[in-house]
């Protein structure tokens, strides 16, 4: 079968999350170059959803409202359970 035979296939979830994980990565870096806590910022944020919890440096906070604090969480889940199974088995 040659390259040309076989279905392509693209994930928008995938990109998404991906996306997510990169903006997750910069919004830590900013609050950590300002000298917070980010997990703890970043968990007032998500559970309060006051935008304030984040930085403006280096655009993080514009980066963070991209996507829903519901996005934010679910692929934090997934990523969670990927890792766990992926050590389990």
């Amino acid at each position: 079968m040659s390259d040309h035979d076989k279905t392509m296939t693209f994930s928008l979830v995938k990109k998404k999350d991906d996306d997510i994980l990169e903006i997750v990565s910069e919004v830590y870096d900013a609050l950590s170059e300002k000298g917070y806590s980010p997990i703890n910022q970043m968990v007032g944020y998500l559970l309060s959803g006051d935008p304030t919890y984040i930085t403006a440096h280096k655009g993080a906070r514009e980066k963070i409202l991209k996507f829903s604090r519901e996005e934010f969480i679910e692929t934090a889940i997934k990523c969670c359970l990927k890792k766990d199974r992926s050590e389990r088995f």
